[in-house]
C-alpha cells in the first residue's frame, strides 16, 4: 500500500464517526417527516430536530438543553392560558392540578411514548469500537418496526429511558419548532404528539360590582404601569388579596396570578435565549432560575411601593411586609437582587407582580409583547452573563458532587421558628464542615443562609495556594 499515503489511510479511522452522524441525521430526518406528514409544514431544520432529541450523556457539542427551557415555558403559558379561558369558574388550585395532568414528567412521556419518541431519543455516547456496518450480515441486528399514527420507522435493540428524558425531548422539541417557526409551529407540534391547546379569545366577565376608584388608586397603578385598562376590575382584582374578600369582590388575585406566572415564565425565557444566542444551555437555565423567582418579583414590587397598594386584611401579613421592607431598603436599587438577602419574602409580594402581568394580558386580549412592555420597566435590572450568580444551594451540590462529599441534613419548625442543620462528610464519614441556623424564615431561605456559610468555607479550602 506504499503508494498511498498515510494521510489516506488514517482518514479511513473517521469512517465510523462519520457514518454514525450520517446515520443520526437519517433518525432525526425520520422523526420530521412522521411530523410532515401529520401538518405538512417545512419549518425545522433536521439538524434542529437531531439537537432536540440528543441528551447531554452523547458528549456531543450540542445537546437539547435550551430548547428544552424555552419549550417547557411556552408549553406551560400555552397550557395555562387554554386552562384559564376554558374553566372560568375554576380557582387557582383546581387550574394548577389540571395544568399538572398536561405538563407533568410523566403527562409527556405518556404524549411523547404514544408517538413512539423513545426510539429516536439519543442518550448514549458513540464507542467507533462498537460500531457496526450497515447491512453487514455476520453482525446481529434486529430492527423492530414502529407505527406512529400512520408513519413507519425502525430501531435496532432495545434500552431503558428514565421519564424525565422523554418528557424532556418532547418540551425541546416544542422549542425546536417554537424557535424556527414561531407559536402556530409549537402548537401544530403539540396538536401532533397530543396536547390540545386552544389559543381562541373568549370574552373575560368581570364579577365584581364595586367602582375600582373606591379601593385603589387607579391613577397612579395605570401611569407605574404605562397601561390604561378597559376593565378596571381587573386591576381591583389582581390586587386583591384573599383576606379581602367582599361580596362586591368575589375573587381575590390568585387565578390572574396563575396566568401571569405562567406568561412572564415565558417571556423572560425567550427575551434571554433572543438577546443572548450564543450562551451555553447551561448558563440559559440559571439565568431564566436568578430571573423567574418570588424574591425577584417580589424586590420588584417593594421597589414599585406595590405593596402600598394591595387590599388585605391581615394583621401578620401588614406585619411581614413592613419588616421585609425594613429589610431590602438596606440593599441598592440599582441591582439584581440575586441570592444575597437573608430574609423569606411574603409571597404575596411576587404575586402581585404576576397578577398584574395576568390582568394586562386578559384586558389586552392575550397581547405578549403588551405585557412585556409593562412588566419589564418593573423587572429592571434584569439579570445578565455578568451578574449572575448561581444560588448556593446548587453550588454547594455541585461541589460536594466534584469532591464526593455527602450533604446531610436536620430540619425543624417550631413556632415560626426554622432551625437548619446541614453537615458535610467525606466518603469515610469524617465531617468535613457544618453550620446550623435558627429564625424566623422559611426552610428555603434557612437552607440557602447555612449553605451560603458553608460553601464560602468550603471553597476556600479547595483553592489552590
Amino acid at each position: 500500500m506504499s503508494p498511498m499515503p498515510i494521510s489516506v489511510i488514517h482518514s479511513f479511522s473517521f469512517i465510523p464517526s462519520i457514518m454514525h452522524r450520517v446515520e443520526s441525521l437519517l433518525v432525526a430526518s425520520n422523526l420530521k417527516k412522521m411530523h410532515l406528514d401529520h401538518c405538512m409544514q417545512n419549518v425545522v431544520s433536521t439538524v434542529k430536530v437531531l439537537e432536540a432529541i440528543t441528551s447531554k450523556s452523547c458528549g456531543e457539542s450540542f445537546h437539547y438543553e435550551s430548547l428544552e427551557t424555552l419549550g417547557d415555558s411556552f408549553l406551560k403559558y400555552a397550557t395555562s392560558q387554554h386552562l384559564f379561558q376554558t374553566y372560568p369558574n375554576h380557582h387557582e388550585g383546581l387550574l394548577t392540578v389540571r395544568r399538572e395532568k398536561i405538563i407533568s414528567n410523566a403527562a409527556l412521556c405518556k404524549f411523547g411514548c404514544s408517538c413512539k419518541l423513545p426510539g429516536f431519543i439519543r442518550n448514549a455516547r458513540f464507542d467507533p469500537q462498537t460500531w457496526a456496518v450497515p447491512g453487514n450480515k455476520s453482525v446481529s441486528l434486529e430492527l423492530e418496526e414502529l407505527d406512529s399514527k400512520g408513519a413507519k420507522a425502525f430501531i435496532s435493540g432495545k434500552r431503558k429511558l428514565r421519564r424525565k428524558i422523554i418528557a424532556d425531548v418532547v418540551e425541546a422539541l416544542i422549542g425546536a419548532y417554537l424557535s424556527v417557526g414561531g407559536e402556530m409551529a409549537a402548537l401544530v407540534f403539540m396538536n401532533w404528539i397530543g396536547i390540545k391547546v386552544n389559543f381562541n379569545i373568549s370574552p373575560c366577565e368581570s364579577l365584581c360590582s364595586i367602582l375600582p376608584e373606591k379601593l385603589i388608586n387607579v391613577n397612579f397603578l395605570e401611569s407605574l404601569l404605562n397601561y390604561s385598562f378597559r376593565d378596571r376590575h381587573l386591576l381591583v382584582e389582581a390586587l386583591t388579596h384573599g383576606s379581602y374578600m367582599l361580596p362586591e369582590i368575589p375573587r381575590c388575585y390568585q387565578r390572574l396570578e396563575f396566568l401571569g406566572d405562567s406568561v412572564l415564565d415565558y417571556l423572560i425565557t425567550r427575551h434571554l435565549d433572543n438577546t443572548y444566542p450564543g450562551m451555553s444551555p447551561g448558563q440559559l437555565t440559571d439565568m431564566r432560575a436568578a430571573s423567574v423567582n418570588n424574591d425577584c418579583y417580589a424586590w420588584s414590587a417593594i421597589k414599585a411601593n406595590l405593596h402600598k397598594h394591595i387590599l388585605h386584611a391581615s394583621q401578620d401579613l401588614h406585619k411581614d411586609i413592613v419588616g421585609i421592607v425594613h429589610e431590602v431598603s438596606k440593599l441598592s436599587s440599582a441591582s439584581p437582587i440575586g441570592w444575597e438577602s437573608d430574609t423569606s419574602f411574603p409571597k404575596v409580594l411576587g404575586d402581585i407582580i404576576e397578577s398584574l402581568a395576568g390582568a394586562i394580558l386578559v384586558d389586552s386580549e392575550y397581547n405578549k409583547e403588551t405585557v412585556w412592555q409593562c412588566i419589564r420597566p418593573l423587572l429592571e435590572p434584569l439579570v445578565t452573563p455578568e451578574t449572575l450568580t448561581v444560588h448556593p444551594t446548587r453550588e454547594l451540590t455541585e461541589l460536594c458532587q466534584k469532591e464526593s462529599y455527602t450533604i446531610n441534613k436536620t430540619v425543624s419548625r417550631n413556632n415560626g421558628v426554622t432551625s437548619y442543620l446541614m453537615e458535610v462528610q467525606a466518603v469515610d464519614g469524617t465531617i468535613i464542615d457544618s453550620d446550623e441556623y435558627s429564625g424566623y424564615v422559611d426552610k428555603k431561605t434557612a437552607k440557602k443562609i447555612v449553605c451560603r456559610k458553608i460553601l464560602k468555607r468550603l471553597k476556600s479550602k479547595t483553592q489552590p495556594k
